[in-house]
């Protein structure tokens, strides 16, 4: 055990040095199973590991996902999600707040990606949030809070990466998510009703609109939604395969933006293409290396002496102290890693114990994304807050911090109720067995 926390503190240092976690991940893996094995071993395990995970067939899944979430990035849907949002709740306090968490919602939905929604909703939102004069501490914490929605609402291709790696139904994460997506929002916007309750001054309400002018405006969300509907409800309905319903949904966000007037150049389709090639690369990079890094963990001997920790004779832990003790340890790394990395030096030192207890991993798939997403904006570091920060550069970071703070109670106030009612996240993964 004692290895594989130095081989962890490692991969921490390196990454707060800079080393890209691939990188850091692979190094580490690599000697430590030199270690333990010899150089040979290590780079024939090495090479063997990273070859069979890479014709892992449910892998194939993520570069469409990511590539569905490129046409809609350029599309422009971002803006008229917001405009939608703020047609129906801009004239309530608050409301150009709430219509900001309803945008994120919706193009967390298409994108998947945490950073990716914090980034481009900071660029549609904060303009009209200046506007009409909103405080800039709850314009940023809201976004910054709104764009962990991304790896929550599916699809999301961490989601995925902990279905491969749990062994678990993709489809059936993708589904359990929707029901805590939806709690998410609701508490992001009683935190902001109770945040402009107690400050009136900083969401105004603005110009109330025609019933007529509502519904003009969401037109151009519909398509939106049915593409949503129609990938989920292919793979809740047995209709798509996870991979399938990908693939049907890349096609159909190529169509959407083809309407829109984008994705009709070569130089448009090579643009998209490219950017779902490198986020591909980079995801797979990490992925590939960190299981590299899972294996030596393993070869170390530390998950199954933790599993002797809460199943054996003298057992200390039971299974509410572990994934307690497993949240705290993802919300101290959301503030250095990303969703991803996350995952893959968590979740298998801990499964044997976590297979051990029996605990529905559906359930705790749900939990550890949220324990994630809490960390991307948790002080010091929070990385969504340093998205926000990144493209809103006049705005003080402690600011952002002071901003994200209601949503982070807001967050731990969802955290509790999925521990206190399970079937938040396993009722409708139940419907479909």
């Amino acid at each position: 055990m004692i290895s594989a926390l130095i081989g962890l503190a490692v991969v921490l240092i390196l990454s707060v040095l800079g080393v890209p976690l691939a990188f850091a991940t692979l190094f580490v893996g690599v000697a430590g199973i030199t270690m333990l094995r010899g150089f040979d071993a290590a780079v024939g395990l090495t090479s063997q590991w990273v070859m069979e995970s890479s014709m892992n067939y449910g892998l194939s899944v993520v570069p469409l996902f990511i590539l569905m979430g490129a046409f809609i990035h350029r599309s422009g849907i971002s803006e008229e999600l917001y405009e939608a949002s703020y047609a129906w709740l801009g004239h309530f306090r608050g409301g150009l707040s709430m219509a900001t968490v309803f945008a994120c919602a919706g193009f967390a939905a298409v994108c998947g990606s945490s950073l990716a929604t914090a980034a481009t909703m900071s660029r549609v939102a904060m303009p009209p949030m200046r506007k009409f004069k909103y405080n800039d501490a709850l314009s940023t914490g809201t976004i910054a809070a709104g764009g962990t929605l991304g790896i929550m609402i599916p699809p999301s291709v961490p989601m995925v990466i902990y279905a491969i790696i749990v062994s678990e139904d993709i489809g059936a994460l993708f589904i359990a998510g929707i029901v805590p997506g939806l709690l998410l929002v609701s508490l992001f916007l009683v935190a902001i009703v109770i945040v402009v309750r107690m400050r009136p001054e900083y969401g105004p309400a603005g110009q109330s609109m025609p019933f007529v002018e509502r519904f003009r405006k969401s037109l151009g969300v519909y398509p939106v939604i049915g593409l949503f509907a129609i990938v989920l409800g292919g793979i809740y309905s047995g209709i798509f395969t996870p991979t399938e319903s990908a693939a049907v949904g890349a096609f159909g966000a190529y169509l959407f933006a083809l309407a829109r007037g984008h994705m009709r150049t070569l130089k448009d389709l090579m643009g998209a293409l490219g950017e779902a090639i490198r986020t591909t690369a980079m995801i797979f990079a990490i992925l590939f290396c960190g299981l590299v890094m899972a294996q030596f963990v393993n070869l170390t001997g530390m998950p199954f002496e933790l599993v002797d920790l809460v199943t054996g004779e003298n057992a200390v832990i039971g299974q509410t102290e572990l994934i307690i003790a497993i949240c705290i340890i993802c919300v101290i790394m959301g503030m250095i890693f990303e969703a991803l990395g996350i995952l893959l030096l968590v979740v298998p030192v801990f499964l044997p114990s976590l297979e051990a207890l029996n605990v529905d991993m559906i359930w705790f798939g749900i939990i550890i994304i949220l324990v994630v997403e809490l960390g991307l904006i948790t002080p010091p570091i929070g990385m969504n807050v340093f998205t926000v920060k990144a493209v809103v550069p006049d705005v003080q970071l402690w600011r952002i911090f002071v901003g994200v703070t209601p949503f982070i109670f807001a967050m731990l106030g969802g955290l509790v109720l999925l521990f206190l009612f399970p079937q938040i996240a396993t009722w409708l993964p139940d419907l479909m067995r």
